[in-house]
């Protein structure tokens, strides 16, 4: 049992927006065997759909994202146990981030531990303002192992990231917002709306686009500034020669909305 869902929004406007629901609440969605499993597969999934454009990462249960990890199921591993199911969390987390295609975390209500390490390992993160956000595995006396001690000082600054990773400290959502932990922090359960806005904007962009931009950056900004130019430089030429460029001045000149193909 995958403890979480993966499907296409069932509206004609929204093809290309892919939807995984986490699906666990009796446990507040913590992350446990099963459904580390089930992220792995749902990510794959999408990785080889050809036709998702933008994947929103959500929850079912109320109130709560995810909670982190599964500490019941924890307790009952051994170190070495626990080293192999890190790895595997945080080897899922990395590939999440690696997807081609946009990714965006709704959080409503609790994103803790692994579930804000999940979140950030998102390219965008919308959230409601009664969200709660932090880091708290120091109070267990380890430290975040899913990337969060390297993409949280990423978003906010080496000092901030120390602070809240140090202390435990948990968030809300317009603290969140205000340090650029997140992208929008929204009335309190339109999370979920603001995404699909989000979403249908991308939507509606050139795919292949999207995807070059996201590679440029993301690459880009481990680079020195001569190299990451260097790789600006190659994403745009990918686009030069492909149909949707055309199509897109086509469209311009003609005062009417492109139709992209991926092509």
């Amino acid at each position: 049992m995958f403890e979480l869902s993966c499907h296409q929004l069932n509206y004609a406007l929204f093809t290309g927006i892919l939807e995984v629901n986490l699906e666990r609440p009796a446990t507040k969605n913590a992350i446990g065997k099963d459904m580390l499993r089930g992220l792995q597969y749902a990510f794959e999934v999408v990785n080889k759909d050809s036709a998702a454009k933008v994947l929103m990462i959500c929850s079912s249960a109320p109130k709560v994202f995810c909670a982190g990890a599964d500490l019941k199921e924890r307790k009952t591993m051994s170190p070495s146990e626990v080293q192999n199911f890190v790895h595997s969390l945080r080897s899922t987390f990395s590939y999440l981030e690696e997807l081609y295609i946009p990714t965006i975390a709704v959080i409503e209500g609790a994103a803790l531990g692994g579930g804000l390490e999940m979140a950030l390992s998102c390219d965008l993160r919308i959230c409601g303002e009664d969200a709660v956000l932090g880091l708290p595995e120091t109070g267990l006396a380890i430290i975040p192992g899913a990337g969060g001690t390297q993409r949280l000082p990423r978003l906010v600054g080496k000092s901030k990231a120390k602070e809240l990773i140090f202390t435990g400290q948990k968030i809300g959502g317009r603290d969140a917002m205000s340090m650029g932990l997140v992208n929008y922090c929204v009335a309190a359960g339109e999370a979920r709306a603001k995404a699909l806005e989000i979403a249908r904007d991308i939507n509606q962009k050139g795919p292949l686009a999207i995807r070059m931009a996201k590679r440029a950056i993301d690459g880009g900004v481990e680079l020195d500034m001569a190299s990451a130019l260097a790789l600006e430089e190659d994403c745009y030429e990918q686009l030069l020669h492909t149909e949707d460029r055309l199509e897109g001045l086509a469209a311009f000149a003609e005062r009417r909305k492109p139709n992209y193909k991926g092509e």
